[in-house]
C-alpha cells in the first residue's frame, strides 16, 4: 500500500484493537461480520468506489456506510467501517484488503484470548507444507468455484485436528481467495499471527532436523539481528545438502551447501 492507504490501514488496525480491548464484543463475531463486509465490497464495485472517492465528503461516505450496513452487521462494525471510509485511500482495492485483514486479525485476537495463538501459527505453517507436498490437494483448494465443497474438504482435513481459529482462517482463505495464491494467503496469515506477538517469522530450511540447542542459538541470533523476537517455522529439505536457509519476509539468508556450490559454479562460469 502507498501513502494514504498505509496511514488509513494503520488507523483501522488501531481502531479494531481498541474495539477488542475496550468492549465485550465477541472477536469471532467481529471476524464474521468483517468478512461479510469484505464480501460485499468485493461484489459491489460501484459501492467500493463511492466509499473511496476522494472528491466526496468523509461524513457523506460514513452516512452511506450506515445506510448500507446498518441492518446487516453490529453497531461496532458499522462504526469501524464508517471510520475507515472517512480516511483517504490511494485505490479502492486497498479498502477491501484492509477490511479482510481486520477480519483475520479479529479471529487471531480470539485465538490470543483463548491461549491458542501459538498453535494457530504453527498449524498455518504446517498446512502450507502439506500443500507443497500434495499438489492434488492444492489444486482442489485453488479452484475458483466450489466454495462449499472446498469448505467441506478443509473441515475433513482439519476438523478436530487443528484449532478452531485455524480452520476458520483457512476456510475463509480458500472460499474467498480474491485472486490470491494459497501460499501467499497462508504466508500473510502467518505474518499477522506473528505480529500479534510482536515478533517476526523466520522460515528455516535445513538438510536435517535442528537440535533444541541449535534452534535456541539460531533464535537468539535472529532476535539480535532484527531487534525483536523471531518465531522459527522449521522445515527439512535434504536437497539443500547441508547448512540452513533462513527467510524472514522478503530477506533470505542462505547458508546451505547447495547455494555455496551454486555460487562457486557461477563464479567459475563467469
Amino acid at each position: 500500500m502507498n501513502g494514504a492507504s498505509r496511514e488509513a490501514a494503520a488507523a483501522a488496525r488501531e481502531n479494531l484493537q481498541a474495539l477488542a480491548d475496550g468492549t465485550s464484543a465477541d472477536a469471532r463475531s467481529l471476524a464474521d461480520e468483517l468478512a461479510a463486509v469484505t464480501a460485499l465490497l468485493e461484489r459491489e464495485v460501484g459501492l467500493r468506489r463511492a466509499l473511496t472517492d476522494p472528491s466526496q465528503d468523509g461524513e457523506a461516505k460514513a452516512g452511506l456506510v450506515r445506510r448500507v450496513l446498518g441492518d446487516k452487521v453490529s453497531g461496532e462494525v458499522v462504526d469501524l467501517a464508517a471510520g475507515m471510509v472517512r480516511s483517504r485511500w490511494s485505490v479502492s482495492r486497498d479498502l477491501v484488503d484492509t477490511v479482510e485483514e481486520l477480519a483475520d486479525s479479529a479471529d487471531l485476537i480470539a485465538a490470543e484470548r483463548d491461549g491458542s495463538l501459538d498453535g494457530v501459527e504453527d498449524e498455518l505453517f504446517r498446512f502450507g507444507r502439506i500443500l507443497s507436498a500434495e499438489p492434488r490437494l492444492r489444486a482442489a483448494l485453488s479452484r475458483e468455484s466450489g466454495g462449499e465443497a472446498k469448505a467441506e474438504l478443509v473441515h475433513r482435513l482439519l476438523g478436530g485436528r487443528a484449532e478452531p481459529v485455524t480452520e476458520r482462517l483457512i476456510t475463509r482463505l480458500v472460499t474467498e481467495s480474491r485472486g490470491r495464491s494459497l501460499e501467499g494467503g497462508l504466508e500473510g496469515l502467518s505474518k499477522l499471527a506473528a505480529e500479534r506477538r510482536n515478533r517476526s517469522v523466520a522460515v528455516v530450511t535445513s538438510a536435517v532436523p535442528l537440535s533444541d540447542q541449535q534452534k535456541q542459538r539460531l533464535g537468539a541470533a535472529l532476535a539480535k539481528l532484527y531487534g525483536r523476537e523471531v518465531h522459527l517455522n522449521l522445515d527439512v529439505d535434504p536437497t539443500i545438502l547441508g547448512g540452513i536457509s533462513v527467510r524472514v519476509g522478503d530477506e533470505v539468508i542462505d547458508g546451505s551447501l547447495a547455494e555455496r556450490v551454486g555460487e562457486a559454479e557461477r563464479r567459475m562460469a563467469g
